[in-house]
C-alpha cells in the first residue's frame, strides 16, 4: 500500500483502535499482533502522527514530524494538578539569633 493510500484510508477511528491494539499487543477481537504487524502498526501510528497530529500529547510526534515534549508544568496542567500555594510566611533571622 502506498504511504498516500494508507493516510487517505485511515481515519481518527482506525488510528485509535491501532493505537489500541500496538498498547495492549491484541487487535480488537482478541488476536495478538505479531512483531511483524507492531512494527508496521507503530510505524503507520507516527507518519499518521506526523501528519495530522496538532495537540499532541506528551512523548508524541507532532505534526510535521518532531517529537513533543511537554515541560512539568505543561503537564500537570493538563492532568488537572494544582500547584499548592507559597506560603506566605518565611521565617526571617538575623546571623546573630542562629
Amino acid at each position: 500500500m502506498e504511504l498516500e493510500q494508507l493516510l487517505q484510508a485511515m481515519t481518527p477511528e482506525v488510528f485509535q483502535r491501532i493505537s489500541t491494539a500496538v498498547e495492549i499487543g491484541k487487535w480488537p477481537d482478541g488476536t495478538l499482533l505479531t512483531p511483524a504487524q507492531r512494527d508496521a502498526a507503530m510505524q503507520a501510528m507516527m507518519i499518521y502522527q506526523s501528519r495530522y497530529n496538532t495537540e499532541a500529547e506528551h512523548m508524541s510526534v507532532a505534526a510535521g514530524g518532531e517529537i513533543k515534549f511537554k515541560s512539568k508544568a505543561e503537564l500537570k496542567r493538563d492532568f488537572g494538578v494544582e500547584e499548592p500555594p507559597a506560603p506566605d510566611d518565611i521565617a526571617r533571622f538575623d546571623h546573630d539569633q542562629l
